[in-house]
Parts: C-alpha cells; structure tokens; sequence
C-alpha cells in the first residue's frame, strides 16, 4: 500500500468505536496528528445514517478555518471486517451495517472521497509504520489484548487485510477466551501465570508466520514490563507506541494510499475500492 502523496501530506484520518467516534488532519511525513483530535459520541443506534452525519460533522469541525486537510480524501475505520468498502460484521455496530456499503455512503454523505478499513488493520498499519515496527521489514505481528484480542498482519508497510487471530484455536479453545486482557482479569491471573498463556498463543502465530516482530497493543501494553521478560521467542516482542492515536493515523495512511482524480465530485457513489 504504498502512500501517494502527490504534493500533499496531510490526510484526515476518523477512528469509528462503539462509544465514540474521534478524528483528526495526520501529517504523515511525521505519523502524528495537527493539533488536537475531534471526539463525539457514537450515535444510539449506531446505524448508517446517523454515524454517517456523525463522520461528516466530525469532518466539518476539523477542517473548519483551516485548509489543512480541506480536500483531502477521508480514511475511516469500522469495527468489523470490511472489503472493498463494504462491511461484512458489525461487532458494537447496528446490525444494519452488515453488508453495507460504508465507502459509497459516507463519500456521498460528506461529499467527499472516503475510504474504509477495518480497525485493527488501521491500528496495525500505524504502529508498523511509525510506532513500535518503524523501520522493521519483512512480516510484523500486531496483537491488541483487550476485551477480545484484535490482529494486524503487515508485510513490508503493507496490510493483510482483516485477520482475525483472536480467533485461532489454542488447546481447543478460542484464543481471545484464554489470552485476551479480559480472560487474565475474570480468572484472577498474575503477570506471571498470565504469561504462560501469552507465551502459547504467541508461540502459534511465530510459528505461522514467522515474523520479524511482534507487537502487543491495548491497554495492557503499558504494563508489558509485567509479563514480556518472561516470554521466550525467537521473535522480539514490543509494546506498541501510538495507543490512542494508532487507528486515527492507520486510517489516515489508507486515504493517502488511495490514487483518485483531483477534479473528480466528491461523493455521488465514487468511493474508492478499500480493503
């Protein structure tokens, strides 16, 4: 996915999530976001048309006396697997969503080119970039330890679109129900003991993948200090860097990557193919 700057290097990035949606103008020569990000509630229910207006008045404010961002194309991110711009589940979304196409829509809604991807493939995509993975080539893991466990597959700054690795089956059991965030804290595990079960499911994906690096995400990173000194891989194992502003940037990145005619209408059914 390589980035067309085409004499521009500011990109609007929007970050869709169950209880909000937050945005911001990244400058992608640096992987950081201008000033400060934009957060409204996501909308109840959180069906197409009312996210819809939510992503275009997010983009009004951000742009709003500005010309940073004024005509850039707008990358989104959705909780659910996305191809093509369409979404295929709807996880924390109305279930209107499934098999909807979100590029199309929100490009006609905000009048603007909109390109769409799934979240943890966003997260993944910054983090490799211009987190914990900057500079690293070859194949980097991203692993988010939360509720569930999210996944990014990157291969040379470029994504797998829509691995779910939460989901591979550990000893008979789904992954993200022994080794998640969620799965340490309902069976009363310390770091230690926790560890264990990382180390596991760790273990399968180097041995699938054998990747150059392996990133672990989620809130939990900023306790890594807890539990990676007692893993044992061949892979190095990070924490990620960007948190909070990873899926904002990712999405960012998908609309730079994005080729389109700058004298094209925004919007009237133009969106743009996205993983």
């Amino acid at each position: 996915m390589p980035i067309n700057m085409t004499g521009a290097s500011h990109f609007i990035g929007v970050d869709i999530g169950g209880t909000g949606v937050k945005g911001g103008i990244v400058n992608l020569e640096k992987g950081e976001i201008l000033g400060s990000c934009v957060r409204l509630a996501t909308p109840q229910p959180a069906d197409p048309e009312s996210v819809g207006d939510v992503v275009r008045q997010l983009v009004d404010e951000l742009t709003a006396g500005s010309e940073e961002g004024r005509d850039s194309t707008v990358g989104v991110t959705f909780p659910g697997i996305v191809q093509h711009g369409t979404s295929r589940s709807a996880a924390n979304m109305d279930r209107t969503f499934i098999d909807f196409d979100i590029g199309t829509h929100f490009s006609d809604r905000i009048r603007r080119r909109v390109t769409v991807l799934n979240d943890a493939d966003a997260a993944g995509l910054a983090e490799a970039r211009y987190g914990a993975g900057k500079g690293t080539h070859g194949t980097v893991l991203v692993i988010t330890l939360g509720t569930g466990i999210g996944s990014a597959l990157i291969f040379d700054g470029n994504v797998v679109p829509n691995v779910e690795l939460g989901h591979i089956s550990i000893d008979g059991h789904d992954a993200e129900t022994r080794a998640s965030a969620v799965a340490r804290e309902r069976d009363g595990l310390g770091w230690q003991e926790y560890s264990v079960r990382l180390q596991r499911y760790l273990s399968e994906l180097e041995f699938m993948f054998s990747p150059e690096l392996i990133i672990v995400g989620g809130g939990i990173s900023q306790r890594a200090d807890e539990y990676l000194p007692h893993l044992n891989l061949r892979t190095p194992v990070a924490p990620a860097k960007l948190r909070n502003e990873a899926g904002i940037v990712g999405a960012a990145i998908q609309a730079a990557s994005v080729t389109w005619d700058r004298t094209a209408h925004y919007g009237l059914s133009t969106s743009v193919a996205s993983v």
